[in-house]
């Protein structure tokens, strides 16, 4: 598996959350709203891995919004997930160019990954995230 850095597509800043560790690694600390339910969730690093852990309890089938926890920007893309349907959930890559994407509804592993310029951004992704 590979390990990933992200931060917020709209403020800039690293969503990457070096005081919480899951599976011994930092994980990914973004807020996520449903059913007027609001509070923190934390996601794994590593690209494929689907270990979380919630403020309160999500349902599985549940859609939630993700929101940058420093600018309160919504993460929803505009993308629409190809398993569920549901909305999709993007951060941009901390180093290099690129975007992670995953699913907003609890227990779809749909999730992928983005290059604007495949061959250049796919080179730099591998320099700088393929020496974990």
């Amino acid at each position: 598996m590979v390990r990933i850095r992200v931060k917020c597509p709209h403020c800039g800043k690293s969503l990457m959350d070096e005081e919480h560790k899951l599976n011994g690694n930092p994980c990914v600390t973004v807020i996520i709203e449903f059913e007027n339910t609001r509070g923190w969730a934390h996601l794994s690093s590593f690209y494929g891995d689907y270990t979380t852990e919630y403020e309160f309890s999500r349902a599985s089938g549940i859609i939630a919004k993700f929101f940058c926890p420093h600018c309160n920007s919504e993460l929803t893309s505009t993308t629409i997930c190809q398993k569920c349907s549901a909305p999709m959930v993007w951060f941009d890559f901390l180093e290099g160019y690129g975007r992670v994407q995953i699913c907003s509804r609890r227990g779809c592993k749909h999730h992928l990954i983005e290059f604007e310029d495949m061959e250049n951004e796919l080179h730099e992704f591998f320099n700088i995230y393929g020496r974990d």
